[in-house]
């Protein structure tokens, strides 16, 4: 129930006073007293009432004083004022220009009293409301102006992300604690290099709007390839370009990933380069990958960022692409240890490359063995039915399973982390590991491995339990 409204009646004589109490309290009001101008403004201020019965004749500040003031406050600029007068002409005209809203003519009616006292309340009451809405509304429009910020913040942040990592990729650290992700760490990577052979001199000899047509396709194809497989762009200007494998998120076979991307530009790149060729392009594709240790992070500053990485793992695969020459892949010892099952290679021996004291050991590849591993582009994805575990033997936590079944319903990392009730950063971190432990590449193929083991139907039934 709403608390009794509070009157108060402003006289200077006490006994005015107590006879409009015991007219106003049996009837449920609160009823406080001001024997002057001075105390009536401190106890409007003080008490906040929520109507005023004013006489007008008081010693020093008399009741036209007070009502004008109370009206120049805001905050008792709407308060009812009722103005107890003797006169029944001029001292009502004087109240009104005073800024009353009421007044009552003495010897006071009891009935007449009551009867003003109630019309004002509910008139207050209602302003009160209106009010009350209008704060409410403007705590509201106040909320949404946070939230339209922070999606736009949340949009510059993917759009960001995505101009050097693969959609899927941005999407699942869209959040703000995701993007922490890109803060400069070490981490062992497989690095890409691509390069346009014979680009310096077409350059130097072409149009500058054909170089810029040629980059466009050139980056067009790179650059849609190196998505499909999940590759992180680093740096690319001229003819060159850079793709690194495991990092932001982890990437179970990095070098084997590097390797079929490369492979796979190599096959898309023949037609483009057929295509330049018709048009006097002179142009090849070369490509060197190295796996090693680099310090990722962004580099930049606040108003223009990259997302790069620093290490001898970079430099060694650019002095590979440079060493490389027109269709050939040249790989580092380590990533020929870790990928030559997938490909048919040839030795090169040691290798001087510039910039390294000591020779490196090099290898070509050839040609990927048959079956070929098709590009994703191709919608011949690896099938997530092909990763099986026997009862029992899952590499998969509880929690981890939990996750499992919640993107198996369509679930974002923020829905993850509220069904959960963990951070969303840790429900980024989860679908990362599930990526890696299964060795899949998107959530979708998790959402597929889990449909067919029965972990999203099994969890929603837990739900609804």
């Amino acid at each position: 129930m709403d608390p009794p409204a509070t009157v108060l009646v402003v006289d200077d004589a006490p006994a005015n006073c107590e006879m409009l109490e015991a007219i106003l309290a049996p009837r449920g009001y609160t009823v406080i007293w001001a024997t002057s101008g001075e105390e009536a403004l401190d106890k409007v201020t003080s008490h906040r009432p929520d109507l005023v019965l004013l006489d007008v004749v008081m010693p020093r500040l008399d009741g036209y004083q007070v009502c004008r003031r109370l009206r120049t406050d805001p905050a008792s600029s709407f308060l009812p004022v009722v103005m107890i007068t003797a006169s029944e002409h001029q001292e009502r005209v004087r109240a009104l220009e005073a800024g009353a809203d009421d007044f009552i003519q003495k010897p006071i009616d009891q009935a007449e009293l009551l009867a003003r006292v109630k019309s004002l309340l509910r008139i207050k009451s209602y302003h009160d409301t209106v009010q009350a809405q209008a704060d409410e509304l403007a705590a509201w429009n106040r909320a949404l102006e946070l939230r339209v910020q922070d999606q736009v913040a949340e949009l510059e942040r993917l759009g960001r992300l995505r101009r050097f990592l693969a959609p899927q990729l941005a999407e699942l650290i869209i959040s703000a604690e995701g993007e922490s992700l890109l803060e400069s760490h070490r981490r062992e990577i497989t690095v890409l290099c691509c390069e346009l052979d014979g680009f310096t001199a077409f350059e130097e000899t072409t149009e500058p709007e054909a170089v810029m047509h040629v980059l466009r396709e050139y980056y067009a194809a790179v650059g849609k390839l190196s998505f499909a497989f999940e590759g992180t762009l680093g740096h690319f200007a001229g003819g060159g370009l850079t793709v690194f494998f495991n990092d932001p998120l982890p990437c179970p076979n990095p070098a084997c990933e590097a390797v079929r991307l490369a492979i796979a530009i190599g096959e898309q790149m023949r037609e483009v380069l057929t295509g330049w060729r018709k048009l006097g392009h002179e142009l090849g594709i070369r490509m060197g990958i190295d796996l090693g240790y680099a310090t990722l992070g962004t580099i930049g500053f606040a108003q223009r960022s990259d997302y790069g990485a620093v290490g001898t793992v970079v430099d060694l695969a650019a002095r590979l692409c440079d060493e490389a020459s027109d269709g050939q892949i040249l790989v580092s010892q380590r990533v020929h240890a870790a990928a030559e099952h997938l490909v048919d290679s040839t030795s090169l021996g040691m290798l001087a490359l510039q910039g390294f004291r000591k020779p490196v050991g090099a290898f070509a590849i050839v040609c990927a063995r048959a079956p070929a591993t098709p590009s994703p582009l191709a919608g011949n994805e690896p099938s997530p039915a092909s990763v099986t575990f026997s009862p029992g033997t899952s590499p998969l936590s509880e929690r981890e399973h939990e996750v499992v079944a919640l993107l198996a319903q369509g679930c974002s990392n923020r829905e993850v982390a509220n069904a959960l009730t963990i951070a969303e950063a840790t429900a980024v971190r989860h679908v990362a590991n599930i990526l890696n432990k299964l060795g899949l590449k998107s959530r979708a193929q998790v959402a597929i491995w889990a449909v067919e083991r029965g972990l999203g139907s099994r969890h929603r039934g837990q739900q609804h339990r």
